[in-house]
């Protein structure tokens, strides 16, 4: 495995886009503790956002772990690009000539797909703890690491969406239309059908189903943690609103994404089975 996973970084070192997209994402990821240094003084209106509760623990590992996920594009750029360029570079029949097999070459695809999610897991987890021992109101141990499974289905999100990258990658060959593909699915495939189901049915009836497509089992892994914060739940309630929910990370949801990685992988090996390179 470290060999394939050898291949694979070797081939991303030397390409330039790809090192600059993925400087770019984590550079931005690292940004993300600048939110903590906005403070607002005008006038009558002094706050700092450190202030508002969104880097206290627990809450801090739901906050940051679904505003990181927005930043994803950036690595499934690099995942359909590096496809692209071993059917452009010819890269990829030059590696089954060498001795690499089919499913070996998916294997390290897959690796290195599972790599990009452990180390974005991994950094958004250093990053949320030095933000919580900064400014947290609460720093007990049993507090700091409670709600850890918000990095568990964060990890799991990206591994189904990098999955479905790179199986988009391996059908199309071409990174622009990978990317166009992957917009037309979600428009045609996910908010066409949540729209219909939505308007002839319930609005909760298209949220049951949606949470089995690609798109939206991805997105239902981790519930928005916005209405979450107690400033929000105070305003919402002076006006009569109540819009508590359910936050808590289900195990079937996390199932269900991991099924549908499973698919993409199987149907990226049944593609270069059946394709004449």
């Amino acid at each position: 495995m470290l060999r394939l996973l050898q291949i694979e970084f070797i081939k991303l070192w030397n390409n330039r886009a790809s090192k600059v997209l993925v400087l770019s994402y984590f550079i931005l990821m690292i940004l993300i503790a600048g939110i903590s240094m906005i403070k607002v003084d005008f006038g009558p209106l002094k706050f700092h956002i450190a202030d508002i509760g969104i880097f206290n623990f627990p809450y801090i590992w739901h906050f940051n772990t679904f505003v990181a996920a927005f930043l994803k594009l950036f690595l499934a750029i690099v995942i359909v690009s590096m496809i692209a360029n071993e059917y452009s570079n010819k890269t990829i029949k030059q590696n089954l000539i060498d001795g690499l097999s089919k499913k070996e070459f998916i294997l390290s695809k897959f690796l290195t797909i599972a790599v990009f999610a452990l180390v974005s897991t991994v950094f958004i987890f250093a990053i949320s703890l030095v933000l919580g021992l900064l400014y947290s109101d609460y720093t007990e141990v049993a507090i700091i690491f409670s709600d850890l499974e918000y990095l568990a289905a964060y990890f799991v999100k990206l591994l189904g969406f990098f999955s479905f990258c790179f199986f988009v990658g391996m059908l199309v060959k071409r990174s622009a239309f990978a990317l166009g593909f992957l917009f037309i699915w979600f428009i045609g495939a996910e908010i066409i059908p949540y729209i219909y189901l939505s308007s002839n049915y319930s609005k909760e009836f298209a949220d049951s189903v949606s949470r089995f497509f690609p798109f939206g089992s991805m997105w239902s892994t981790i519930p928005e943690p916005a209405s979450r914060l107690s400033v929000i739940k105070t305003a919402a309630q002076q006006v009569g609103e109540d819009i508590s929910g359910d936050y808590s990370i289900h195990g079937s949801q996390l199932l269900i994404v991991l099924c549908w990685t499973a698919v993409f992988i199987y149907l990226s090996y049944a593609l270069l089975k059946k394709r004449d390179l």
